[in-house]
């Protein structure tokens, strides 16, 4: 009984020890389904800045599970969601990173769960194309978004 413990806490601390598994910053959320009990279903919009290229943000709407589960953090919320990238400036393409990278994660439930965003490199089109999906322990979700952003010219 003491490991199940274990491995419970360990499963809900899980989200936070998930570098970059909080988004940078919750634009605004609109609640969908009312619950008798905990907080209402919502759709929630997040904005996260790449990492490693300066002047791109990438917004994603997502489903938050409400209700008493979802109060407690151990709601599992629906694979469905949207992405969006924009350039926020100037966009350059900085040396060395890698042509295809996961730069966003954030927890989808208490039980390994998460919603991941991967940059991938179009090098003949001098465009970053984000593609957002949700991965399982065991499988994932058909469900995906995908965006892009032009990089701008090298200067010459």
């Amino acid at each position: 009984m003491r490991m199940i413990h274990g491995l419970l806490a360990a499963a809900l601390t899980l989200p936070l020890a998930i570098p970059g598994a909080q988004a940078q910053t919750r634009v605004g959320e609109v609640s969908t389904t009312f619950r008798m009990v905990g907080p209402n279903d919502k759709v929630v919009v997040e904005r996260y800045d790449d990492p490693r290229v300066p002047n791109v943000s990438c917004y994603v709407s997502r489903a938050d599970t409400g209700g008493l589960s979802g109060w407690v953090g151990l709601a599992e919320d629906p694979s469905r969601f949207s992405l969006a990238c924009r350039a926020t400036g100037p966009v350059t393409m900085p040396s060395g990173i890698p042509k295809n990278e996961s730069v966003f994660k954030q927890s989808a439930s208490a039980l390994f769960k998460a919603l991941t965003v991967t940059r991938i490199i179009d090098e003949e089109k001098r465009v970053l194309v984000y593609l957002i999906t949700s991965t399982k322990i065991i499988d994932g979700s058909p469900y995906n978004s995908v965006t892009a952003v032009p990089v701008d010219a090298p200067a010459r």
